[in-house]
């Protein structure tokens, strides 16, 4: 999808995009609650589309050309993209919900977790695959927030993707996705700046108050290499490893930083690394 050009957001803007954050994340948490063996991606579906419109917003994944879905659930070795239809879940599977909102007044929300299908151990599941794919979610889960947080002090765009391959590479011999990035966010979901996952020979634009982004490494235990499916969607890892995608959108205000599709605006996450997020409908 071809973006769109970015402009540095008011405090004002911002305010209004706390509201498309939590619609977000709000329907992410029902889905994550639904997670279980024999639930189909269309229900998941369902019930974000649901939680969505019962909070007054609507899907802009659907306003995406050609898509006809709330969320995207990649399983397994579907990385991103997936598209919800009658796939049953099993105890075990790795899955990864994409999901966002827009408000009536336009302003966009983006986000995306990782979850393991409980039951796996008892369905039988080599133990060895559930601890790989739990490990996989644990260290992309703390790729994003080694990107959030190194946004909270830097000058320059690509000192995230420079935090995220560092964290990445500290932890293991995990793929990071180079053809699928993170993005701007706003009146669009997709808007610049681009925002990789690895660090670039260019520095990127100057990190000022009114950045609006989306952060989101997708990683594998594989080979980073992918590929599209027939539905001309699905992306997924040619050497059929597993994978794993998660997401935030963050907003640098005037005061602070602020993780708008996380429930406490990224706290909790963020005391690890010494920050406390500022609410911006506060100051």
């Amino acid at each position: 999808m071809a973006r769109q050009e970015y402009t540095l957001k008011t405090q004002a803007e911002i305010v209004r995009m706390c509201v498309a954050g939590e619609i977000t994340s709000a329907a992410l948490a029902q889905v994550f609650k639904a997670i279980a063996p024999g639930v189909t991606t269309l229900e998941l579906d369902a019930i974000a589309e649901a939680e969505i419109l019962r909070l007054g917003g609507h899907s802009n994944f659907k306003l995406v050309e050609g898509y006809h879905h709330t969320i995207c659930a990649s399983v397994n070795d579907e990385v991103v993209h997936g598209i919800p239809g009658g796939r049953v879940l099993e105890a075990g599977d790795i899955i990864s919900i994409d999901c966002g909102a827009e408000t009536e007044d336009g302003w966009n929300g983006d986000a995306a977790i990782t979850a393991i299908v409980p039951g796996g151990e008892a369905a039988g599941v080599d133990p060895a695959v559930l601890e790989s794919r739990a490990k996989l979610s644990e260290v992309t889960q703390g790729a994003l927030w080694a990107g959030v947080a190194a946004l909270a002090t830097a000058k320059r765009l690509n000192e995230v993707g420079v935090a995220i391959e560092k964290f990445v590479r500290t932890k293991g011999r995990y793929g990071i996705l180079e053809d699928y990035i993170g993005h701007g966010i706003g009146r669009s979901m997709h808007e610049d700046p681009p925002v990789f996952n690895y660090q670039t020979r260019f520095s990127g634009p100057e990190v000022l108050p009114g950045l609006c982004i989306a952060i989101e490494p997708m990683l594998t235990v594989g080979s980073p290499k992918v590929k599209i499916l027939e539905d001309a969607w699905t992306v997924s890892t040619k050497d059929g490893s597993d994978a794993s995608q998660w997401e935030h959108s963050v907003a640098l205000h005037e005061h602070g930083i602020w993780v708008l599709t996380a429930a406490d605006g990224g706290a909790e996450a963020l005391a690890a690394y010494g920050i406390v997020p500022v609410d911006p409908r506060n100051v």
